[in-house]
């Protein structure tokens, strides 16, 4: 019997988001943003455990990419809708990205992830737009 994968975060993007990039849509120049959280709130979906990061998305939410933790080279974060959700952008080794937009609680699970990675994907993440 192996460990049991225990489940840090589980949901879709900041409602924030949404509610922001709705109130945008009333200025047409901002409609491909609005479009963009509409979509997202649907269809996006994150998992976080303590073996993976997961995410669901994509047209009706068809595309899954899965990552394991010894696979990150370097998590970054921006806070974003006044520090109340932020996005992360998780490097590989391998040099691909995997992005998770609007991601409420980033904070809390950059220090989940954070507590995941080898020492040196540590020392090379950090967040920006922030002062230490």
């Amino acid at each position: 019997m192996g460990i049991r994968e225990e489940v840090y975060f589980e949901g879709g993007p900041h409602v924030g988001d949404l509610i922001i990039n709705v109130l945008l849509g009333f200025t047409v120049i901002c409609l491909p943003l609005t479009v963009g959280a509409i979509v997202r709130a649907i269809w996006l979906r994150y998992r976080i455990t303590s073996r993976r990061i997961s995410v669901t998305g994509g047209w009706m939410g068809r595309e899954r990419s899965d990552i394991i933790y010894s696979e990150v080279a370097r998590v970054v974060t921006v806070p974003r809708g006044l520090g109340a959700w932020g996005d992360m952008v998780v490097t590989l080794k391998d040099g691909s990205r995997l992005e998770l937009r609007a991601l409420p609680r980033f904070r809390e699970i950059y220090e989940l992830i954070s507590n995941q990675i080898s020492d040196r994907a540590r020392q090379a993440s950090g967040s920006l737009g922030e002062t230490s």
